[in-house]
């Protein structure tokens, strides 16, 4: 398995770094996060390292994914929550601060005073047909 022994992640994996373990699998383990956005909050990553979710053989991914519905069970489970959020920062850009693949189960309440920032825009005339025609020749050709 590919791991470097500069990430905090692949130390975790490697059980080098201690973690609250709550699952593993072939592909990946979960813990819990030691900075937790709200109580419960779990960090799901690869054994394998990859930086970016784009770095990811479409094949391990998504025999990674396949534990995320069972994780968020177990969230709403064990929090008593009926919701929670699933993210990915992929990128420094995007918030990403471990660069190791890893998605985030946030168990939400009504009060949780995490906010939600949804600024939805809208495209301007002919934007959308512009967009959807780049990207439909960018993944033909990657």
């Amino acid at each position: 398995m590919a791991r470097s022994t500069e990430c905090v992640f692949c130390r975790i994996v490697s059980v080098e770094i201690p973690a609250s373990v709550l699952y593993e699998n072939e592909q990946g383990i979960a813990f819990l996060d030691v900075n937790p956005l709200s109580d419960g909050h779990i960090l799901f990553v690869p054994r394998d390292h990859y930086e970016r979710l784009c770095e990811m053989p479409g094949d391990l991914l998504s025999r990674f994914v396949t534990a995320l519905p069972r994780l968020g069970r177990a969230v709403m489970a064990v929090t008593g929550t009926d919701g929670y959020n699933l993210l990915v920062n992929d990128g420094a850009v995007a918030g990403q601060v471990v660069p190791h693949v890893h998605f985030h189960l946030i168990p939400r309440r009504p009060v949780d005073g995490l906010g939600y920032r949804w600024n939805a825009g809208k495209y301007s005339e002919g934007r959308a047909d512009e967009l959807a025609a780049a990207y439909q020749d960018a993944l033909h050709h990657l």
